[in-house]
């Protein structure tokens, strides 16, 4: 198959990076795109007790294993097929089941802190950021971590005051720099979605 185009797509936690990723893949098509979340690669820390995994900075670039993301986006490069990990946020801790991920002619890589680390940056063929006001990005955060996680809106809160906000002060919105499209509301912004798809579409037409 012909080299997949890689497409990254960065942003603060609450961005709105997931309902880009979603309008991208429903605009190109769901068989054309494989999607890879940085969320999967967290370090696996079965040597440590529950409560000490409680207290890691998951917003900070060291509790991502980059090195096996990294391994995984070449092969998918290459065309290879990979055994994604799966992250368990009850436990937090890397689950024992993998999945199966084949490479499409899209890849989608989607993370906080994805334009971060310069090695990573560079097997990237596009760089996203979706940037979003801060106070729109915590009441998102708020709503899916009370919903879906079943988290409790003090420690939402307390989470954010402590290690979410400064990890974005200290290394998610500085990579901002890095992208080579910057699209603010994130899904929202639908001329910038077309003229993102316009640009996939021209990518692969020319393959």
């Amino acid at each position: 198959m012909t080299k997949p185009l890689v497409l990254g797509i960065a942003g603060g936690s609450g961005s709105g990076k997931s309902t880009v990723t979603q309008e991208l893949i429903d605009r190109i098509g769901k068989d054309k795109v494989t999607l890879i979340e940085q969320d999967s690669y967290y370090k696996d820390q079965s040597q440590l007790p529950f409560e000490e995994r409680m207290k890691t900075n998951y917003d900070h670039p060291l509790a991502f294993d980059d090195d096996l993301l990294m391994d995984h986006l070449r092969a998918l490069k290459e065309g290879k097929t990979i055994e994604m990990p799966q992250y368990d946020y009850a436990l937090h801790n890397r689950k024992q089941e993998r999945i199966q991920v084949k490479p499409e002619k899209v890849i989608i890589l989607e993370g906080i802190l994805i334009l971060a680390e310069a090695s990573l940056r560079d097997l990237l063929d596009i760089k996203v950021y979706v940037d979003t006001d801060s106070d729109v990005r915590i009441i998102r955060r708020i709503l899916r971590d009370i919903k879906e996680r079943g988290r409790s809106l003090e420690s939402v809160i307390l989470q954010y005051m402590s290690t979410v906000r400064p990890a974005h002060l200290q290394f998610v919105e500085p990579s901002k720099r890095y992208a080579d499209i910057i699209i603010p509301e994130g899904g929202y912004n639908k001329v910038a979605i077309d003229l993102l798809v316009a640009k996939i579409e021209a990518v692969l037409g020319e393959d």
